[in-house]
């Protein structure tokens, strides 16, 4: 599956240069992990962010928000924002600070 470039971009502006930043091909796209834990990826036109399971009820409260579903599973605290969430460089922001929020509460791997 081919992931949006221009979206990715954007995602690596914000999230800038930062210790134990890599970017590795999974999931059918572009993942985005910090110290071996992924944080925010692309996945087609689609934003994935890895967040507190605990959150993934109140983000999916947002209609440009679902549930990441590998093979038929849904993932608790794996979220996928669609392109209407991801217009304004704010709401990108929001979702690539809940993803770092996230990744950086984890030990590293």
């Amino acid at each position: 599956m081919a992931f949006d470039g221009s979206l990715a971009a954007r995602i690596r502006k914000r999230l800038g240069a930062r210790a134990g930043l890599t970017e590795k091909q999974m999931f059918g796209g572009l993942a985005f992990l910090v110290n071996g834990n992924m944080c925010c990826g692309v996945r087609g036109r689609e934003m994935l962010v890895r967040l507190d399971p605990a959150d993934t009820d109140r983000a999916l409260r947002d209609r440009r928000v679902r549930v990441f579903d590998l093979a038929g599973r849904s993932m608790k605290g794996w979220i996928l924002v669609g392109p209407a969430g991801l217009k304004s460089s704010a709401a990108l922001a929001r979702w690539v600070r809940a993803g770092l929020d996230y990744a950086g509460s984890l030990p590293p791997k």
